[in-house]
């Protein structure tokens, strides 16, 4: 398949979703001034983003840059070992061709420590005693303290990364990669996200790049979802977001009734992480 720089819409399956060529300009216009607007609005002296090696990420980051200047803001990478050295080296290059400072902090003794302080009912070691998920919510929960951390001894806000189509399916550990000041790509899918990247000369392999979780040792997020990305981008917009019908959401998506219902099932069941907590009605 050709690259998305050279993808003719016929080409993007099995809906294509992307902006025309002024609506493209006007969103990255909208997305600084966004970033622009959340910085001056904290009166901080910048933006942190934490840099994955992902389009995501490196988005955030060339849009932080474009908005504050490569002065303004640093990057943070925060490796664990299930984390390819391709992944840590793409995250390196896209700081180093932005211009921008950044830190390399390890996790994986930070993560070990808090999984060992409690006791979950076994004597073997921590990797045996916690299921992939606990050890994966862990691991961006620290990630988002070593954000903090850092942000607040720089001044900075810390911009997320997430894009429409995770946090629409719950894709985020909730106060883990959740937890940020601002979120310019929420309101993006997938394949917008890509082609603002590409509109903002991220390199090529890196707005093509598979993307992956990079909490515990599996392969893609595209295997946990049960779709592609494109996939999955259509069914929220035709039917999560649209309301078009289920049935026909997966004859025009070429999905199964079952994948459709599972996307719905995951964006329900992800309610909790998009809104606040819960309080009671004070009494009148």
């Amino acid at each position: 398949m050709a690259s998305l720089h050279q993808q003719t819409r016929d080409e993007i399956r099995p809906i294509d979703l992307r902006y025309s060529d002024e609506e493209l300009g006007a969103q990255v216009d909208d997305l600084t001034e966004f970033i622009r607007e959340r910085v001056d609005a904290a009166a901080v002296d910048g933006a942190l983003v934490a840099l994955s090696g992902g389009v995501d990420s490196t988005t955030v980051a060339h849009l932080a840059v474009e908005a504050l200047g490569a002065d303004s803001v640093h990057g943070l990478l925060l490796p664990k070992a299930v984390n390819t050295d391709e992944n840590m080296s793409d995250a390196e290059r896209v700081a180093q061709d932005l211009g921008i400072t950044y830190d390399v902090l390890e996790i994986d003794d930070a993560v070990d420590e808090l999984l060992e302080t409690y006791d979950a009912g076994s004597d073997s070691d921590s990797e045996g005693r916690w299921e992939g998920r606990y050890v994966g919510n862990t691991s961006a929960r620290v990630r988002m303290t070593l954000n903090y951390l850092v942000a607040n001894y720089e001044n900075k806000l810390v911009v997320g990364t997430g894009n429409r189509a995770e946090l629409a399916t719950g894709y985020v550990t909730k106060y883990g990669d959740g937890g940020v000041d601002c979120n310019p790509l929420g309101n993006l899918y997938k394949q917008q996200v890509r082609q603002v990247a590409a509109y903002l000369g991220v390199d090529e392999s890196l707005v093509q790049k598979t993307p992956t979780g990079g909490m515990v040792d599996y392969d893609t997020d595209e295997e946990e979802f049960g779709v592609d990305y494109d996939t999955l981008d259509a069914i929220l917009a035709l039917h999560v977001d649209g309301g078009v019908p289920a049935a026909a959401t997966a004859r025009l998506t070429g999905s199964s009734l079952d994948e459709v219902e599972y996307i719905v099932e995951m964006h329900e069941d992800s309610e909790h992480k998009r809104t606040p907590p819960t309080v009671p009605e004070p009494r009148s």
